[in-house]
């Protein structure tokens, strides 16, 4: 039996989050703050949905952060 993964940034990693807001406070992101984007298996999700949004085995997520700079 193999472990259950999802797929994050393009990286295979193992499943250990029930939602999308435990993953992202798994990397230490500050969830309101400005200029983070998400999306679940291609789909944009808005930031009121993701505590509600449940992750599951083959999951794909992307999580994109704005940064600042020149």
């Amino acid at each position: 039996m193999t472990d259950a993964t999802i797929r994050v940034n393009g990286q295979d990693e193992p499943l250990s989050a029930a939602t999308l807001a435990a993953l992202i406070a798994e990397r230490g992101i500050t969830p309101e703050g400005r200029g983070i984007a998400v999306a679940h298996n291609g789909a944009l999700v808005r930031r009121a949905d993701w505590t509600q949004t449940r992750l599951a085995a083959g999951d794909q997520i992307e999580i994109v952060l704005a940064k600042q700079g020149g």
